[in-house]
């Protein structure tokens, strides 16, 4: 008989939802067709959709050994983390594709991630530039994101190591400049604050007038 992979690192993510969202044991799901072990251009594995109520709660399987121990340090799985993100649910023209739009974007992240080695850590912030919104539409202000401690997820510990949970959440590009202006931890944790929560809300208003 084949061999069982060992799926250890995935049932203790999925496990750590299911205590934040009981009873959801059949979240909306999507995988990769091609992983990117197999040369892929997605290098995360999937990405699970979780009701939160009046938000959607993405949280990527990829970021962290999902199977088998490969990384030296016991200690920490993978690159220690895996991606979360919290968008606010609307009266969307097409909800799918907003919820697509959100994994591609995480696929993009991680990408860097695999591709640079780049880590993202609580009270950093992502800022490429960009000017058009991260809505499948391209309409909206917000156009980056901040990167801070998920709270509703606790960090758990796998049988690969520990993971955090990195959560995602949208900014604007005036709040995304005050940040490149200051470029302190303790100015994302204050821009933070002020946003008052972690859904992303694509039609909220920037806390930062220039």
């Amino acid at each position: 008989m084949p061999e069982e992979t060992n799926c250890a690192g995935w049932d203790a993510i999925t496990a750590e939802f299911l205590r934040i969202y009981p009873g959801q044991t059949d979240p909306r799901h999507y995988g990769t067709l091609v992983s990117w072990a197999m040369g892929g251009n997605d290098p995360l594995d999937g990405i699970s959709v979780y009701d939160g109520g009046d938000f959607w709660h993405f949280v990527s399987y990829g970021l962290s050994e999902l199977y088998e121990k490969e990384t030296d340090d016991p200690a920490v799985s993978g690159y220690g983390y895996e991606l979360t993100f919290k968008l606010k649910k609307d009266n969307y023209e097409n909800e799918e594709n907003e919820i697509r739009c959100i994994c591609g974007i995480m696929q993009a992240i991680a990408r860097i991630t695999f591709n640079n080695g780049d880590i993202f850590r609580n009270n950093e912030y992502i800022y490429t530039g960009q000017k058009t919104g991260i809505d499948s539409k391209q309409k909206s202000k917000i156009t980056g994101f901040i990167c801070i401690n998920d709270p509703s997820v606790n960090t758990i510990d796998t049988p690969n190591g520990k993971v955090e949970f990195i959560e995602l959440v949208g900014m604007t590009d005036a709040e995304l400049k005050k940040l490149c202006k200051l470029k302190t931890h303790d100015a994302v944790a204050d821009m933070y604050k002020k946003l008052g929560s972690d859904i992303t809300d694509y039609k909220r208003r920037s806390v930062v007038l220039f």
